[in-house]
């Protein structure tokens, strides 16, 4: 085995690709172990945020619910993965099959879909509570290297309120900065 040591590989002619080829066809690309390398999918960071305290809402419309965390990616090419998993409840008093529902918010503009957390039965019993609590994932693309503050809002469906950290029960949301 032969060892070659360089401080720059540029390919040769005027290749507007720039592609360098190693090995060939069928053949195998070792890496020494420890090696660095850079993306491919690893996680550059994580942060987390978190909330104990109880949030209320009767809103139809999306509201902050108080929970968030601030990551800074480190290229513009990093996405991020956000995770969310809190307790919750629905109450109904005046309507069946009423939802509890929350969504991502980076800073004060939407992202993703809205998930259910929590749901009262549909067979038109009222003065019901049900629930106990969700989780959500969604792949965010920021395009930024600027600190990125992800929230998570909550509103209702129909019915008379929603609730997340039900009875101080905690909820967390996770950035991953996934490197490319």
């Amino acid at each position: 085995m032969s060892t070659i040591k360089v401080s720059t590989i540029s390919p040769l002619g005027t290749d507007s690709t720039k592609t360098i080829t190693l090995g060939e066809s069928g053949g195998t690309l070792g890496i020494a172990s420890g090696a660095k390398t850079s993306g491919f999918g690893k996680i550059g960071q994580v942060v987390q945020g978190t909330k104990t305290a109880q949030f209320e809402t009767s809103s139809t419309s999306f509201v902050d619910g108080g929970l968030s965390a601030t990551i800074t990616p480190s290229t513009t090419s990093s996405k991020i993965l956000i995770m969310c998993s809190t307790s919750a409840i629905h109450t109904s008093t005046t309507s069946a099959g009423g939802e509890t529902l929350i969504k991502f918010y980076d800073g004060t503009t939407a992202i993703g879909d809205e998930y259910q957390v929590a749901k009262t039965r549909q067979d038109g019993s009222y003065n019901q509570e049900g629930g106990g609590g969700g989780t959500a994932m969604f792949l965010y693309s920021p395009s930024t290297t600027s600190a990125t503050t992800i929230n998570v809002y909550v509103r209702i469906n129909t019915g008379s309120n929603g609730r997340i950290c039900q009875n101080g029960h905690g909820a967390t949301i996770t950035l991953m900065e996934v490197l490319d």
